[in-house]
């Protein structure tokens, strides 16, 4: 009986351990699939958006994968309160992968709206910059999910205020450079969605970051999530200029 108990024991922890290289590998492919589709919207190139297209389909599957897992394990024995942060916290990481290789989806797709546009090189230097952030606290929050560092976790969900920061100028350039001339009013439009779902990929970066605290420590963060993003109250003058209004 007590082999039983220990081989139970192995078989629930190799499980886990499972769980855990597919975080990381739909971790990888969340990576490569915002790389690539910013890519593709640099260099305006559709075969390049449909690779993007193709491997977020790999990271929904691996998300399936793991909810299957996930209600398998759940349903087969009683976990402890430390297994049972460990399931429910891979789940909801998985989910929020899930979501960032949809956000990469979205600006692929741009590269198909915007293949024959000139580009405004200073705006996609800037979109370059958002996408370099992004995927610095995509890769540090994934290794702080590997390493169980909490303290590095933190670190990505205080830094969530840099990327913030970034689209708020970029948000403003783009602005003034649609005012400038009515005839980039097509290409700005498609890049400052490009620009805002970079920026919603900060949020579920901050999401890990946030599950990793309550998967190590058992507790939430208690501070406020430091936003920064004011695009909302940006208004636009008479004359053009762009002010950030705030109450």
């Amino acid at each position: 009986m007590v082999g039983d108990s220990s081989q139970t024991v192995k078989s629930y922890e190799e499980e886990l351990a499972l769980l855990d290289k597919s975080i990381a590998q739909m971790g990888g492919l969340a990576e490569h699939v915002l790389g690539l589709a910013f890519d593709a919207l640099e260099r305006r190139d559709p075969h390049l958006a449909e690779k993007v297209v193709e491997t977020d389909r790999q990271i929904d599957a691996l998300e399936r994968g793991i909810e299957a897992k996930v209600v398998a394990m759940i349903s087969r024995r009683q976990p402890s309160a430390g297994e049972l942060r460990h399931i429910l916290g891979a789940m909801r990481i998985a989910s929020d992968l899930e979501r960032i290789g949809d956000l990469g989806k979205n600006i692929a797709k741009r590269a198909h709206a915007i293949a024959s546009q000139p580009h405004p090189k200073p705006l996609i230097t800037g979109l370059r910059h958002m996408v370099e952030l992004a995927l610095s606290q995509l890769n540090d929050v994934l290794d702080a999910y590997a390493e169980r560092d909490a303290e590095r976790a933190l670190a990505v969900w205080r830094d969530d205020e840099k990327l913030d920061a970034v689209y708020n100028s970029l948000f403003r350039e783009l602005l003034t450079y649609m005012m400038e001339d009515p005839r980039n009013i097509g290409i700005s439009t498609h890049l400052l969605f490009g620009a805002k779902n970079i920026e919603r990929v900060g949020d579920h970066t901050t999401n890990i970051a946030e599950t990793i605290q309550f998967l190590v420590s058992g507790e939430a963060i208690s501070d406020d999530r430091p936003k920064s993003d004011d695009t909302s109250t940006t208004l636009i003058t008479s004359q053009g200029a762009v002010n950030g209004s705030h109450t």
